[in-house]
């Protein structure tokens, strides 16, 4: 990764995950895909390319499972909000990894890309965290809070991704030994990735992004917290946090 990439000189491609099946949506996304739930009248989809958009990202793709023809059929009439749109259909659903895996062709500038959940709202400032990965030289920098939830990354005083703990299947992984005092964080849904990460990922078929993080940091690999306690975030990826 070169030390002279930054936000403002180089072209920020993207990838926003939304194949999923919305189960956590039903009724609603019987007849629609995720991505095209609205909120205040906006798709999630338009909100998040916008705000990707607004933050410099010149270049995106979407994954597409459920209802792709409506997802596709919007972006064109929305003449790809003016910028360039792929996508990247799976047949059959390959989960956060192994979907960003089928999609490895599409970054092929070098240069670190953002990921982002279709179904998350927030005012993360994607610029600052973007310049935080480079900084901090990164294999993958991921977006946490402070939250009640169910399921946690831990991280130890220099913001280092150790392991997770879900407190739904009472289990805890920490490959890699924390430094001073452990943290629990909730994950926003946001990453910055290298591309150096496509060398590294040997996972295939249906995997988690999470399975090949919690791998490479036992390799030694630097997967660091950007923290964003401050900023608006929600999660609108079930009925009652819709409805919120």
């Amino acid at each position: 990764m070169s030390s002279t990439v930054s936000w403002k000189t180089e072209r920020v491609k993207a990838m926003i995950f939304a194949a999923g099946l919305g189960t956590r949506l039903r009724p609603i996304t019987n007849t629609k895909p995720k991505a095209l739930v609205e909120v205040n009248g906006v798709p999630l989809l338009e909100t998040v390319i916008k705000r990707l958009i607004a933050a410099g990202v010149s270049e995106v793709i979407v994954n597409l499972h459920h209802f792709p023809d409506q997802i596709r059929d919007f972006v064109r009439k929305k003449n790809s909000f003016g910028i360039h749109i792929d996508f990247s259909f799976e047949e059959t659903l390959l989960d956060t990894g192994g979907g960003l895996k089928k999609a490895a062709w599409f970054f092929d500038d070098g240069q670190p890309f953002i990921i982002h959940n279709v179904d998350i709202l927030s005012n993360i400032n994607l610029e600052k965290m973007f310049e935080h990965h480079l900084e901090n030289k990164c294999l993958a920098t991921l977006a946490v809070n402070e939250r009640e939830t169910k399921r946690f990354l831990v991280f130890d005083e220099e913001n280092l991704l150790c392991g997770w703990r879900s407190l739904h299947v009472n289990k805890e992984v920490v490959p890699r030994t924390p430094k001073g005092k452990s943290q629990d964080l909730g994950f926003c849904g946001i990453h910055v990735v290298s591309t150096d990460i496509f060398d590294k990922i040997t996972e295939d078929g249906v995997f988690s992004i999470i399975t090949s993080y919690m791998r490479l940091i036992s390799d030694g690999e630097r997967i660091m917290a950007f923290l964003a306690y401050e900023n608006s975030w929600r999660d609108v990826g079930k009925l009652a946090e819709l409805d919120k």
